[in-house]
């Protein structure tokens, strides 16, 4: 019973459905207005307003051919639809089409269509629009939803944008164009890695050089002695900026043939091995064959070197020295090269004079040049001859046994106060204590020995090139100044086995004879700060003194670290502390000379730069005896 009333329920709604639907329209108050009509490619009855793309990717001669021939075809093309009006063809040649940049032409279109003057694009193909998916696919989206829209014909694919079915179509060829433009670059790297990895490097057109009908590079005389005046100006002291502008008032020549010189163009000589007669390879190199950025060789790929390939306009070791003094120019290092100089004898035996500018000596220079001065023992000539490690201390009779008593260290009172020294993110700095001490007499130079991982500050004079100024005067105190480490301070801290990320404190102990002051910092006992995230839960707690002694406590935003033996002591045995004692009086008057100049030491391979007064010989010759302006080198 119920199922028949829902059923008989279910049929009166249809038949009212029914009804509803054949409703009886009354013309003469109905007025019916089809949609426009929609525009497409093959209707010639529409105007349209029609621009014509045309690209080829390379310069190359033969390509030049076909890209006439491109505009050539379109233009007849069009003439043949009678309500087609030729706005423009925009051609660009020798640009790739796996980005826009560089595609100024294509940009312009772009931007025409955007501003209402185009109706219809017409191009070859696909791979001709973008080799780029998101390009290819994006800017037809983009251009159809334009009031009114601008369609994209491609020709070769019979693709047309405003047509609804056309998306899957087009989203599948711009794949296949954009992974055959990968797979080009692939190949030509493959056969770019063959070519430069046997024998066979690329030496294009360069200043100073031609090529034989072999296609070697021989050295034309005519450019090179630009090339040799450069070097030699730059070796003589020059700035690059100052041999610049003297090119300019020489008016001398670049490879292209132009007389406007700059300095970032003065550079690009003196870096360029192939002036010594050298070859390096894939310098740079191109990651993303989408957008064709080069960025520089930091091993990522592989680098061959061929030496003596050809003759060099310059020799080997004036390049060489020349990219030293370009390296450390941004260390505000002047245009010398700088000597590694160790003290042999006095107090600071064993240490390395630090140039504060100069990046160029490593770890191992400092090494070889403290070694030096250390005479090898009789037995063991690999063993160098370091201070003794035991010193008797004399005991009278009736005399306390100290034995078990330590001295403590002054570390754990008064370290704000102590004479030290702090190195962080490239910088060191001096403390309070210690600038004071040195006066007015601010003007410093830094030594390091990497044998015995100690650092040491003498004071020196205005005219020494390695000094640095510690401190400043305010309000007629000197306060201490913070010295840029940016040239040394990598090198420093891996003599030093130190974490970069890490600020570090040395507790240094002074030294006096006369007016001349030393203070020396022992880096065994030096302390650490370091950014409370390193340590975990469990260890940050315990740095804020919640648990038993740590070796961590806080100090301002870092947290404080000292060596791991200072927990388990006050400080040194006594008898220890007066070995040290005892070592220091037995120094005779020689031994504390704090001035001691240091020696000159070679570390390495010697290069042989030509000589000042040949460097000075030869740019006279070539400007005519007269300098723009006189430098002195050893400035």
């Amino acid at each position: 019973m119920i199922d028949t009333q829902r059923k008989e329920e279910r049929e009166r709604k249809k038949d009212k459905t029914r009804k509803r639907m054949h409703v009886e329209i009354d013309p003469e108050n109905y007025e019916y207005t089809p949609a426009k009509k929609a525009i497409d490619y093959y209707d010639n009855n529409t105007p349209q307003r029609v621009g014509i793309y045309v690209r080829v990717s390379t310069d190359d001669v033969r390509q030049t051919t076909s890209f006439e021939l491109q505009k050539q075809y379109y233009e007849e093309f069009v003439q043949k639809h009678p309500n087609w009006t030729l706005i423009k063809i925009y051609p660009d040649e020798g640009i790739s089409g796996t980005s826009l940049r560089h595609r100024d032409q294509f940009n312009q279109m772009i931007s025409d269509s955007r501003a209402g003057k185009l109706d219809l694009i017409i191009t070859k193909s696909v791979s001709r629009f973008a080799r780029n998916v998101v390009d290819c696919i994006g800017l037809p989206r983009d251009l159809a939803e334009l009031k009114p829209p601008v369609g994209v014909f491609f020709e070769s694919e019979a693709i047309f944008s405003l047509n609804d079915d056309s998306q899957m179509a087009l989203s599948f060829v711009a794949t296949m164009a954009e992974e055959e433009s990968h797979t080009r670059s692939r190949s030509m790297e493959t056969s770019l890695r063959m070519r430069l990895d046997h024998g066979i490097p690329l030496t294009p057109k360069l200043l100073g050089y031609m090529h034989d009908e072999d296609g070697n590079l021989i050295i034309n005389p005519e450019e090179a002695p630009t090339v040799k005046l450069a070097f030699y100006m730059y070796l003589y002291g020059y700035s690059t900026q100052q041999i610049a502008d003297t090119f300019n008032e020489l008016q001398r020549k670049s490879y292209l043939g132009n007389v406007k010189w700059t300095s970032s163009g003065i550079v690009q000589i003196l870096r360029n091995e192939r002036h010594c007669g050298d070859v390096i390879t894939r310098k740079t190199f191109t990651p993303n064959y989408r957008d064709h950025k080069s960025v520089r060789n930091r091993g990522e790929r592989p680098q061959s070197t061929y030496r003596k390939h050809h003759e060099g306009i310059v020799s080997r070791d004036d390049f060489i020295a020349v990219q030293r003094m370009l390296d450390n120019a941004k260390y505000r290092n002047k245009s010398f090269l700088p000597e590694l100089r160790v003290i042999e004898s006095g107090i600071l035996k064993g240490f390395v004079v630090i140039n504060p500018r100069w990046a160029g000596f490593k770890e191992q220079d400092y090494y070889e040049a403290a070694q030096s001065v250390y005479k090898p023992s009789n037995e063991q000539s690999d063993t160098l001859e370091l201070p003794p490690a035991e010193i008797p201390i004399p005991i009278e009779a009736g005399d306390f046994d100290l034995r078990g008593f330590e001295i403590t260290r002054s570390e754990f009172f008064d370290s704000n106060q102590r004479p030290s020294i702090t190195f962080a993110e490239k910088k060191i700095k001096f403390s309070t204590d210690c600038v004071r001490k040195f006066g007015n007499n601010n003007y410093v130079e830094l030594l390091i020995n990497p044998i015995e991982k100690k650092f040491a500050v003498r004071t020196t004079t205005k005219e020494n090139r390695q000094a640095v100024i510690c401190s400043q005067l305010d309000a007629r105190k000197y306060l201490p100044k913070t010295i840029s480490a940016s040239a040394f301070s990598d090198t420093i801290f891996s003599i030093f086995g130190w974490n970069p990320e890490c600020k570090y404190r040395i507790i240094g102990s002074l030294y006096e004879e006369g007016n001349q002051i030393a203070y020396i910092f022992d880096t065994d006992n030096s302390e650490i700060f370091f950014k409370s995230y390193v340590l975990t839960s469990q260890e940050a707690n315990e740095a804020g003194g919640k648990t038993g002694i740590q070796p961590y406590t806080p100090s301002g935003k870092r947290i404080r670290a000292i060596p791991q033996e200072w927990t388990n002591s006050f400080g040194k045995p006594y008898y220890q502390h007066e070995q040290t004692l005892a070592a220091l009086a037995a120094q005779s008057e020689a031994d504390w000379q704090i001035r001691m100049e240091g020696q000159l030491v070679e570390t390495g391979r010697k290069i042989n730069v030509t000589g000042f007064e040949d460097l000075k010989q030869y740019i006279n010759q070539e400007l005519n005896g007269t300098l723009p302006q006189e430098v002195n080198p050893n400035e």
